[in-house]
């Protein structure tokens, strides 16, 4: 295959495409310290065209961190703050009369984006919530009855806070679903935390990430290129098994009510076979999907109220399942 090559020089060849993607953790660290996960989590994302679940506190970078991703690959991001008084209009757009020509003209909304930052999507009623779904599953927002088709690559990153929940909606678990994963932010080490503070006082402003010399090291041909590559990401029958006793092992546990649908185990296989191909392979291992099992499993768990109550948690469930799931040799 002939690479490809765009205006700013990035080539939409596979390996180089790889090496490109490697580079955003270099990239983005200029602006966010030590979030690497989570950088990883939202390219896997991309690569596997899927949405992300960021959940964290106040103040650890979550905004930041989609504006540096957005920054390094080159891509339209907008951001919406979810409010109680929302309405779906305002997120996917209206139609608008024009007194001029006497017509209506659509408005598109901010979803019409590469990045979408749904920032506390948990503060809207399930209305305004349920106005992405459509987007986030077809891809395409409809207005009086009319499709339009949303950018590729296009990425919800919705946020929530895991610690206040007073006039919150929560997410429903079909539309918890719909998302690839669900990435924790985590409060920095107190290093990461010193390293911050030192940069803030050399100056470093969060809004503008040029002057912290954030840059473009991979575009949408990259992206492109990557997914193709990940798509002949071989993935053996023992592979296959293995991804769908560890889905079938959820559903059994004692300590939920809720297991993992056949679309988790279809999101665990995709998301490890994105794994396998940044780390280098063009097959899947065990370790590929050990690695992606926490954050594309937790969020479609439901902990039952007595385990909950003991201080179990969906980590802990899918840690135990996955140490005693036979793992195929």
């Amino acid at each position: 295959m002939d690479p490809t090559t765009d205006n700013a020089g990035i080539t939409g060849d596979p390996d180089s495409a790889r090496a490109s993607l490697e580079a955003l953790r270099a990239e983005i660290a200029k602006a966010v310290v030590g979030q690497d996960p989570a950088v990883t989590g939202l390219v896997v994302a991309l690569l596997c065209r899927g949405h992300v679940l960021l959940e964290g506190v106040p103040g650890v970078a979550k905004t930041l961190l989609v504006r540096a991703l957005a920054s390094a690959l080159e891509l339209d991001t907008k951001r919406v703050q979810f409010t109680p008084d929302l309405m779906p209009s305002d997120v996917t757009g209206s139609l608008v009369y024009d007194t001029r020509s006497a017509e209506f003209s659509f408005q598109p909304g901010p979803v019409f984006t590469n990045l979408l930052l749904a920032d506390e999507i948990n503060r809207t009623p399930p209305k305004t919530q349920s106005s992405l779904l459509e987007a986030m599953e077809e891809r395409q927002v409809t207005v009086d009855g009319t499709p339009r088709l949303l950018p590729d690559p296009f990425l919800v990153a919705a946020t929530q806070n895991p610690v206040e929940y007073e006039g919150t909606y929560p997410l429903p678990e079909a539309q918890l679903d719909r998302f690839l994963l669900k990435l924790t932010i985590p409060l920095p080490s107190r290093q990461d935390e010193i390293d911050v503070l030192t940069r803030h006082a050399e100056g470093f402003n969060p809004r503008d990430l040029k002057a912290a010399g954030v840059r473009p090291v991979a575009g949408p041909a990259d992206l492109e290129a990557a997914r193709a590559a990940v798509a002949k990401t071989t993935v053996s029958p023992e592979i296959t098994a293995y991804v769908v006793d560890i889905c079938r092992a959820t559903r059994e546990s004692p300590s939920l009510t809720l297991g993992v649908s056949p679309r988790g185990a279809t999101a665990l296989l995709a998301t490890s076979r994105a794994w396998a191909w940044l780390t280098g392979r063009d097959y899947v291992i065990p370790d590929d999907v050990k690695a992606l099992a926490l954050p594309t499993l937790r969020h479609r768990v439901q902990l039952r109220p007595e385990a909950e109550m003991e201080g179990v948690t969906p980590d802990s469930v899918i840690n135990a399942i996955l140490a005693h799931v036979p793992v195929p040799r």
